[in-house]
């Protein structure tokens, strides 16, 4: 995947005109086509502008990282929330061995849930990641 690629992937995720893009970052929307095509590089100012556009890293958007986005964290953070509420909810008590858990055996399941949802984000984007863009 170029940084072409990636760039007009993250702005199409989000529906996004390149003319509202290049307005946001104060560029033209010819550099942003070119940007898109492969055509030239963004200077690092405006690859900055553009990873905070699409809250990313100038790392994710250049191919280097298997970090989790800041977007990521927060997708994390929103299905965590809404797993837990929807097992405290749920019409039967949380229970181990037919007793009803603590708070601290809760926080210890949302804590593992975090670190699972983490690591399978993690895994995803490396299997996802074409060999040639991955670092040796």
């Amino acid at each position: 995947m170029t940084l072409g690629y990636r760039l007009k992937k993250e702005r199409e995720r989000r529906n996004w005109s390149q003319k509202f893009v290049a307005e946001k970052i104060g560029i033209t929307n010819t550099v942003l086509s070119n940007y898109e095509r492969d055509y030239r590089d963004p200077d690092t100012t405006t690859l900055g502008k553009l990873a905070d556009l699409y809250e990313t890293s100038t790392d994710e958007l250049l191919g280097r990282s298997n970090n989790l986005s800041k977007k990521e964290e927060r997708d994390i953070a929103r299905d965590l929330e809404r797993t837990l509420e929807e097992l405290e909810n749920s019409e039967e008590a949380l229970m181990f061995d037919g007793e009803p858990i603590d708070e601290h055996t809760k926080e210890m399941i949302r804590i593992s849930l975090e670190n699972s949802m983490r690591m399978a984000k993690q895994l995803a984007k490396q299997k996802f990641t074409p060999n040639k863009y991955k670092k040796d």
